[in-house]
């Protein structure tokens, strides 16, 4: 019996969001320590680099782990249709309790993808790039 490979599939997007990183479980002064100039109260904002990869077999038949065009409409749905060009803390109700850093961006991505996603399993991770230098990584842990 042979071995069915596994492979990697990523496609990557780009998207703009404004946020405030404020938590309302801490005072505005500790905010203002925690967050520093990100707690500015007016916001600010990023463009953001999101990855999303895919990892499973190679289907014999359509030489695919999935089909590339499937997975840029999830991405499309999740990114492009739910955080692109928004404030996060106020267009997006998962934030509205939720502090909008890009740890919680990602576990957001992951869990939209995976109920948009026929056979949600083959996610593997979201790396998103907060800048060039901060990069955060979630693979559904």
């Amino acid at each position: 019996m042979t071995q069915v490979p596994v492979v990697y599939l990523t496609r990557k997007e780009t998207i703009s969001a404004c946020h405030r990183l404020h938590s309302p479980h801490l005072t505005d002064e500790q905010n203002a320590a925690i967050y520093g100039k990100c707690n500015n109260f007016w916001g600010h904002g990023h463009n953001y680099t999101v990855e999303v990869t895919v990892r499973g077999p190679v289907d014999e038949k359509t030489g695919m782990v999935m089909n590339i065009s499937d997975l840029k409409i999830y991405m499309k749905n999740v990114l492009m249709d739910k955080l692109d060009h928004k404030n996060l803390d106020k267009d997006v109700p998962y934030f509205k309790h939720v502090v909008s850093t890009t740890e919680n961006v990602a576990i957001f991505v992951f869990d939209e993808l995976k109920k948009e996603m026929p056979k949600p399993d083959l996610l593997y991770e979201v790396k998103i790039y907060e800048t060039d230098k901060n990069i955060v990584i979630y693979r559904g842990e």
